[in-house]
């Protein structure tokens, strides 16, 4: 099979290019002839490493800087018609020559499967995508992060796309609700490994990954540490990732010894090994890969039971423990309890792992296979 993968910036950093890259990976691992597109380009080398056997390419390379629209924003509208909605997380990474060079390679396609990644990119392909091409919609993020334009403009278009696929089951339900009669499937990401070296408990290291934005909820979390810590001493939190709120975070913090943010890491295996316990203190998320990732190395996990995700995986006392959502004093409870008991965070650690295992690429790949194949042949008797 023929498979495209369209992102928006398949050479930075986030949890969407991580997953989308493991899934090229392997589909290319199987014997698919695999491209991943870029929409713009903004680096000179990928933050992670595809197949060689990979194509990767770029609509629109940014290195020298984004250029100027040459119409207005309101012109560019009105002109070739709104496509992506205000709202859009991304919007602004849509330009009138970004949005154009994403309109124009979508409709220039004539055959094989295209999988979009985000509702910007999913709304295009429903929009000026050929009936001739599988097109195959992924979403990230649960329903309800999303704003209600984006919400609106999901229901009236998605309708055109051969299946929108989503990572729980809550997510399932949400897109059914919204979207009767349309293929919803549930395949969650996989992890680029499950055979990961186990933490040995044998540092004092609370982790935590993601975007330095307000989804993430660090800002909770540098509380709810430092009062767990003052009972723990020797403890410490790493906050491993980059964003536009790092000076507000780092504002939070009494301690820069006890608790830093550490950037963003090439090395993020090797760091989760050495840690004891992961926390997420996320508002919403979609399903949370780096804890998934965390529990590959038998980290328990403490973390907020927001929607939605990390009740689709952890069970509470088993594998993690589930704190009610933005929950600081739960949220501190919960760490107390965990870093006060080792042998807990052993045996909790150890469930995690078996957990994980289940989001193997051994395991999920299969289904994509199936989807992407059975898609295929309804287009082909249907053509």
């Amino acid at each position: 099979m023929k498979i495209r993968y369209l992102l928006l910036h398949a050479y930075g950093l986030g949890g969407t290019i991580r997953t989308v890259t493991n899934q090229a990976n392997a589909m290319a691992a199987r014997g698919h002839e695999v491209e991943v597109v870029s929409v713009v380009r903004r680096r000179d080398e990928a933050r992670f490493k595809l197949d060689p056997r990979v194509r990767r390419s770029a609509l629109v390379d940014q290195r020298g800087g984004v250029e100027p629209d040459s119409l207005s924003r309101r012109a560019w509208r009105k002109l070739r018609g709104r496509v992506v909605p205000r709202g859009e997380f991304a919007a602004d990474w849509f330009t009138e020559r970004v949005e154009r060079a994403v309109i124009d390679y979508v409709s220039g396609l004539r055959d094989g499967i295209l999988v979009t990644t985000r509702p910007a990119l999913n709304l295009i392909s429903a929009r000026r995508g050929s009936a001739r091409v599988v097109r195959v919609a992924q979403e990230h993020m649960s329903l309800t992060a999303y704003r209600e334009p984006v919400r609106q403009e999901i229901a009236k278009y998605y309708g055109r796309l051969d299946a929108v696929q989503v990572l729980t089951k809550a997510n399932q339900e949400e897109y059914h609700g919204l979207l009767p009669g349309i293929r919803v499937v549930r395949i969650p990401n996989a992890v680029h490994s499950v055979d990961n070296k186990h933490s040995a408990q044998e540092h004092r290291t609370v982790v935590a990954v993601g975007r330095l934005v307000t989804q993430k909820g660090f800002d909770l979390l540098i509380p709810a540490f430092t009062q767990a810590a003052e009972r723990h001493p020797g403890w410490q939190l790493r906050i491993y990732g980059s964003g536009a709120r790092r000076d507000q975070l780092q504002a939070l913090i009494g301690d820069p010894e006890r608790i830093r943010l550490m950037g963003s890491t090439g090395r993020l295996d090797e760091h989760l090994a050495k840690s004891a316990i992961y926390v997420l203190s996320s508002r919403f998320e979609g399903l949370p890969m780096a804890m998934i990732e965390a529990m590959t190395h038998a980290l328990p996990v403490v973390s907020f039971d927001c929607p939605t995700g990390p009740r689709d995986v952890l069970t509470h006392g088993v594998d993690g423990l589930l704190v009610p959502p933005e929950d600081v004093a739960g949220l501190t409870a919960a760490l107390d309890l965990l870093m006060g008991d080792r042998e807990l965070r052993l045996r909790m650690g150890a469930a995690a792992a078996a957990t994980a295992r289940a989001y193997s690429t051994e395991q999920v790949t299969p289904l994509w296979e199936e989807l992407f194949t059975e898609l295929s042949s309804r287009r082909s008797g249907s053509a």
